[in-house]
């Protein structure tokens, strides 16, 4: 008959603590953990951008080289004109589009490997707010929200939980019932937000969303994106609001023709003049970057080059004019034969 093997384990002896040590005992301190591997503290952009481009067939570009990263937890506006390419990148970041060229990354995963068939459940990790609402008509303000829970298979307990909640923070806690042609055009768009936040996406994208809206309402909604961005969310805003975006003074990238021609950390709308202070640092950041450079040279002063002599016959300068005197006056009638000096009358005396 066969007999297992039975291995016994023991645990590592742990040291009494102090009240029940002998006096003089020795006690060793503990062996250090080793180090954990691996990129520790490195933080993975939300969206990165390297070299896209897109084409519609054989017309210009609508995206043209296209490179830059975004990072977790910022707010980006897109500006740009019209047919400037900020719809289309939209359009790219949620797999609507493939690009011609060039890698998109979200969330350090790559959109091109990402199989048609899981293109929803990736669509489920971003949130978007269209600038036509795109809610349904037949359904009331709680349903349309609970909507985009449902098809993400959630259970009606956690839907009972999260639309109160979601349409609280948009302030529309007392419009459940209300169906979209009962409400106005501002709160058609909080419904459209509420709708894209209810499942707390890392990333929310939202196309004009103060497009149709009147000032007032805009500011609102640009309140309410800035309130989610401050729970931790990526908030991508493409927008002409200018003034929105001047009194906000987040991260601005705008496109001209589909090429990314700025892009500023604390931005204006429309790009403004450098000032004294900013031409010096980045004239020194570049010649930090080539080190080749002798900086003394290309700091100091250009030396003023001579005039060259002139080719032709120069002509003598004209004598100049002499002053008068204090209350004088020239007298051209009288001068002396022979000089072409005039004779200065003294002036008169006072009677």
């Amino acid at each position: 008959m066969a007999t297992r093997r039975v291995t016994r384990r023991f645990r590592r002896p742990v040291p009494p603590p102090a009240a029940l040590r002998a006096p003089g005992a020795r006690v060793e301190p503990p062996k250090p953990r080793a180090p954990q591997r691996g990129p520790v503290g490195v933080r993975t952009p939300v969206i990165e951008f390297r070299g896209v481009s897109k084409s519609y067939g054989r017309t210009d570009p609508a995206v043209e080289q296209a490179t830059f990263t975004i990072e977790r937890g910022e707010f980006v506006f897109l500006v740009g004109s019209t047919g400037s390419g900020k719809s289309t990148l939209m359009r790219l970041l949620i797999k609507e589009l493939e690009p011609t060229e060039g890698h998109i990354r979200v969330a350090g995963h790559e959109l091109a490997q990402i199989e048609r068939g899981k293109v929803p459940f990736y669509r489920r990790n971003v949130g978007v707010v269209f600038q036509d609402f795109k809610l349904l008509p037949n359904r009331t303000v709680y349903d349309n929200v609970a909507y985009a829970l449902s098809v993400t298979g959630q259970s009606r307990r956690q839907i009972r939980t999260k639309v109160p909640d979601v349409l609280r923070l948009t302030g529309l806690s007392t419009k459940l019932h209300h169906y979209p042609d009962q409400l106005s055009g501002g709160e058609q768009q909080r419904v459209s937000v509420a709708r894209a936040f209810v499942n707390h996406p890392p990333l929310l994208l939202a196309d004009e969303p103060t497009g149709n809206l009147d000032p007032e309402t805009s500011i609102g909604i640009m309140q309410l994106l800035y309130r989610i961005n401050r729970t931790g969310s990526t908030v991508v805003v493409a927008t002409h609001d200018s003034g929105m975006v001047d009194k906000m003074r987040r991260r601005v990238i705008e496109l001209d023709a589909g090429r990314i021609v700025r892009d500023e950390a604390t931005g204006l709308y429309a790009a403004r003049d450098e000032t004294t202070r900013e031409f010096a640092a980045r004239l020194r950041a570049d010649l930090a970057s080539r080190p080749d450079v002798d900086r003394a040279a290309a700091m100091a002063r250009p030396p003023i080059p001579p005039r060259a002599p002139a080719s032709g016959p120069v002509e003598p300068r004209p004598a100049p004019r002499p002053a008068p005197g204090p209350r004088g006056r020239h007298d051209r009638s009288r001068t002396a034969r022979g000089s072409s000096t005039p004779t200065i009358r003294p002036p008169r005396p006072d009677r």
